[in-house]
């Protein structure tokens, strides 16, 4: 594979790649270059954290090796359970990231607490927050915190940690959402100081919840990995998705980000009175019928949940493998 191609897969539906120019100078000069993401446990996984997962997919297929970080302490540190709740959830995640297509050869998965408790690490995180402010620690967690108000002093030690686990896990490229900006900036600016080498960084956007408003567990405007094929449809159906608009429109985002990544091309059945059925080979050819309004709201929901819940049975039915 030439070295454009691979560069149009890396950064294909990111947000933001800090640098590009990085980029491609790393796969010029590395076979086998180290990529990660760094996941807090969770009980609900839903396709919100597998924009990431979409990411660490496309990065293994033009040969990077993938680090999947279960970052069991940050959980901790970030209030999500006691350590024994927070492991049983990551075996859980392990799981799942497999059955949703992470090629297990090309994959490492590591818990944080496997080398973050070492006495190296913890003196590297001593060091790196006498140079850190309580400003900028604070704000690198804005968009993270589960305590936005009265954070406590745990909080200010994630962004150190995590900037320190690209370090210990030799990482080229940190992959992230979009609201891991601030912690992948500080770890680009401050790492070098400490002897470690700055990492490339790529971001993905984060998708509009169902209803069009930030995604959130308490409004249950997400789709999980656990819902039945009705309840996938049911949501699709009832999910915000006005004519023409394009911006902010979860159903877009639902065929951007996973259904033309997992399927390559998206066939529209409809009625012979509605123009009969058509066949799209690009999410660009898509997204320029719905916002000329050739393509109907209703039509474009139907397919994706179609093709959603072909995608989730394959991953459902692996991850019951994987847990017998």
């Amino acid at each position: 594979m030439d070295l454009e191609k691979k560069i149009a897969i890396a950064t294909r539906n990111a947000e933001e790649v800090v640098t590009t120019e990085e980029l491609r100078a790393l796969l010029e000069e590395k076979d086998k270059p180290r990529a990660y993401v760094g996941y807090e446990p969770s009980g609900e996984i839903h396709l919100g954290h597998l924009i990431t997962v979409n990411k660490l997919k496309d990065l293994q297929s033009i040969g990077f090796e993938v680090i999947v970080l279960l970052a069991d302490i940050h959980a901790y540190l970030n209030e999500k359970g006691t350590f024994e709740e927070i492991r049983k959830l990551a075996e859980r995640n392990m799981k799942t990231f497999i059955a949703f297509g992470l090629n297990e050869k090309n994959a490492q998965f590591v818990l944080g607490s496997s080398y973050q408790l070492n006495r190296e690490y913890m003196l590297d995180v001593l060091k790196l927050a006498r140079i850190t402010t309580l400003n900028r620690a604070r704000r690198s967690m804005d968009e993270v915190s589960r305590r936005k108000e009265d954070p406590m002093v745990s909080q200010m030690i994630y962004p150190l940690m995590q900037s320190l686990d690209i370090a210990y896990l030799k990482i080229d490229v940190a992959v992230g959402g979009i609201d891991q900006r601030k912690i992948h900036m500080l770890a680009r600016e401050n790492l070098p100081a400490l002897g470690y080498k700055a990492p490339i960084c790529i971001h993905t956007p984060i998708i509009s919840g169902l209803d069009g408003e930030k995604m959130s567990k308490s409004k249950g405007n997400y789709i999980s990995i656990g819902d039945s094929p009705e309840e996938v449809e049911r949501k699709i159906m009832k999910a915000f998705c006005p004519p023409k608009v394009v911006e902010g429109n979860p159903i877009i985002d639902l065929a951007k980000h996973y259904v033309f990544p997992a399927f390559g091309k998206v066939k529209i059945e409809r009625d012979q009175k509605f123009g009969g059925d058509i066949e799209y080979e690009s999410f660009e050819s898509l997204l320029e019928d719905f916002r000329n309004g050739s393509l109907h709201p209703l039509d474009l929901k139907r397919a994706v949940a179609r093709y959603l819940n072909s995608f989730m049975d394959e991953a459902r039915n692996r991850l019951v493998k994987l847990s017998e």
